[in-house]
């Protein structure tokens, strides 16, 4: 059975703006990107986040210049019944706000990248003042992924370009159902073809 995946990218809706998440206890992450490296993580302790622009709330957003993915406790569940091997859940309280939020963190990172179907690929230059990049992407235009290199995964950051949070169809259609998100989704997987 073909398995379809969706890139989730900040959508284009009026929406609250988070700051990166902190320790409650006050200072900041030692490595703010953790969140998005695609591994498992010790649990970070109590954590908290401000708003850093209002707007109206939404059920799933990504925070930060790190795009930490935090969501509402509805679409923790979502991540929970739907993905629970792929994801940590690590709970957060938002600035003046009663209800419980959660960071997701995809704990897998397969290497899916279907370079030939993408439409242009940005790489790292030998050069780059970051060496710990060598190998990975800047960019990727028409991100492509191959659902046979995923590992079972239905959620996901691929092994060398870990800005995309990437999720299977089951997953979106149960967030969808959720609703109110901040976010959107582009197709990475391809229509099958027609013969």
């Amino acid at each position: 059975m073909e398995r379809n995946f969706y890139w989730v990218n900040i959508g284009d809706v009026p929406q609250w703006y988070l700051s990166t998440p902190v320790p409650a206890s006050g200072g900041a992450f030692e490595e703010p990107w953790m969140f998005g490296e695609g591994q498992s993580l010790p649990v970070p302790g109590a954590t908290k986040v401000r708003v850093r622009s209002p707007g109206p709330k939404r059920a799933f957003v990504f925070a930060g210049v790190e795009r930490t993915p935090i969501v509402s406790e509805a679409v923790a569940n979502v991540f929970m019944s739907r993905a629970p091997d792929d994801v940590q859940l690590f709970p957060l309280s938002v600035e003046a706000e009663s209800e419980l939020y959660f960071i997701v963190n995809a704990v897998k990172a397969p290497d899916c990248i279907d370079e030939a179907r993408c439409r242009e690929i940005q790489r790292y230059a030998e050069d780059d003042p970051f060496p710990e990049y060598a190998g990975q992407f800047r960019w990727i235009q028409g991100l492509r992924i191959d659902p046979e290199k995923t590992e079972g995964a239905n959620v996901l950051r691929p092994l060398k370009f870990k800005t995309a949070f990437i999720v299977s169809e089951v997953v979106k259609t149960a967030l969808e159902a959720v609703g109110n998100l901040g976010v959107s989704f582009e197709r990475v997987t391809e229509p099958p073809e027609l013969h």
